[in-house]
């Protein structure tokens, strides 16, 4: 007798892991910001070079040194965690949107891929611009302030999980918004507010106690603080802590993307 072998329905042809369709949206997220190199990189350069030109000029000359150190000093990591943020946000939000908006959001729904991997694909995309962008702002800052991270390795770890945690948020956000207006809405009312109000500028021990409290609730105030120990050595918190909260944070909104490309939510019909 002849072997046969049966064909289970539910297999899927690729394997676990669909490889290829995974590389191919990482690619093509990368290459959606690479391709727009002075928006995506050079943009954020120049933006953090004015932050910290007007504070200097601005606050520097009549403000001592904050947490030990200099201030355009304290607040350079908080500038830097902060363009961070937002790149990666805003490259994993406006790929959804603009791909809901044009009526081809099918073709990324269409290939066999999982929620899983959807949302490795799109973080692929948000990581990489806030990585490239994270290097020539250090860069940038190196060579125009001195300013040289102390801690490399607990940096790098800060800055990628800044930038997953954004891409993250960036793909419920581009999910749940259907038009240009409601993510300007998402951007104005919850990201901004959230970046600024999180330490960037300032300690927040030189908050009221009920305002510090609430500070404490913001997962974006670990991740700049966790990068300004990375630059400066110096932290208003535990950098442990601020790691493991980080890390909570972005599984919790991975979790969620990956829950809405699973199962189509605003995305189908």
């Amino acid at each position: 007798m002849s072997d046969t072998t049966r064909y289970d329905p539910g297999a899927r042809r690729f394997g676990q892991v669909n490889w290829l369709g995974l590389y191919t949206l990482a690619a093509r997220e990368v290459m959606r910001f690479a391709n727009v190199w002075t928006q995506t990189l050079l943009a954020p350069l120049v933006t953090a070079g004015l932050f910290i030109v007007i504070f200097t000029i601005a606050i520097g000359p009549q403000r001592g040194d904050v947490m030990g150190v200099p201030f355009t000093h304290f607040i350079a990591p908080g500038i830097l965690m902060m363009t961070v943020i937002q790149n990666a946000f805003a490259n994993c939000s406006s790929s959804i949107v603009i791909s809901k908006v044009q009526g081809n959001i099918v073709d990324t729904l269409m290939p066999p891929l999982s929620g899983a991997e959807m949302v490795l694909g799109y973080l692929a995309g948000g990581v990489a611009r806030g990585l490239f962008v994270a290097v020539v702002i250090a860069l940038g800052f190196g060579l125009t302030l001195g300013l040289w991270p102390a801690h490399p390795l607990i940096m790098l770890v800060f800055v990628v999980l800044g930038a997953a945690f954004l891409s993250g948020l960036g793909m419920v956000a581009g999910v749940f918004a259907d038009k240009f207006d409601q993510m300007a809405a998402i951007t104005n009312f919850i990201v901004t507010p959230l970046a600024f109000l999180s330490g960037t500028f300032y300690s927040v021990e030189a908050l009221p106690a009920v305002l510090r409290e609430i500070t404490h609730f913001n997962p974006i105030f670990y991740l700049i603080d966790g990068a300004r120990y990375g630059m400066l050595g110096v932290s208003d918190s535990a950098p442990m802590l601020g790691f493991v909260i980080a890390v909570v944070a972005t599984l919790a909104i991975c979790i969620l993307a990956w829950w809405m490309f699973r199962t189509g939510y605003r995305l189908k019909g």
